[in-house]
């Protein structure tokens, strides 16, 4: 674990079950980010602000509004057949887009024509995966409701212009 652990001090951590994570002799475990003083005092007060602005909780009221957003989109006319997949846990979500609703046929050619297009109209979104057909959101804990319906409308009118655009 790493990222934001440290609110951007160099600091990463190591997770597993207690069998394994027992198993080294101490100074066993290590790492270029192990963790200084300074980057654990940094640590300690991200997951003090964690707990006192709920995030854990945000995480999901996120993740579920998200997620019955990209299903509304997912059903919109239009659009049937495109979104294959909507999965994650908490507010990282993925979709899946593809051709005809079928999985085994992904549309990376209208994946690379949205995140262009969806960039040309201020919205930053992210392709992934070994099929190049997957949008990754990931957005900060922290960011407005108002914000995050903003994006989803921005994605959903340029998913709409792509596809027509395509056919």
């Amino acid at each position: 674990s790493a990222k934001s652990l440290a609110a951007g001090m160099p600091l990463s951590a190591v997770t597993g079950k207690a069998t394994v994570m027992d198993a080294p002799a101490p100074g066993g475990l290590g790492g270029t980010y192990a963790g200084s003083p300074v980057a654990c005092a940094a640590a300690h007060a991200v997951l003090d602000v964690i707990e006192q602005e709920q995030l854990c909780e945000r995480a999901t009221t996120m993740g579920e509004a998200l997620r019955a957003e990209l299903h509304a989109i997912a059903q919109t006319p239009g659009l049937e057949g495109v979104i294959g997949d909507i999965r994650g846990l908490g507010a990282m979500i993925a979709i899946e887009l593809v051709r005809d609703g079928d999985a085994n046929q992904p549309d990376a050619a209208l994946t690379k024509a949205l995140v262009q297009a969806c960039a040309q109209r201020g919205l930053i979104i992210l392709a992934c995966g070994v099929r190049s057909n997957v949008i990754r959101f990931l957005m900060p804990l922290t960011a407005s409701d108002d914000l995050i319906r903003e994006g989803m409308a921005i994605l959903k009118t340029t998913l709409l212009d792509v596809k027509r655009a395509s056919a």
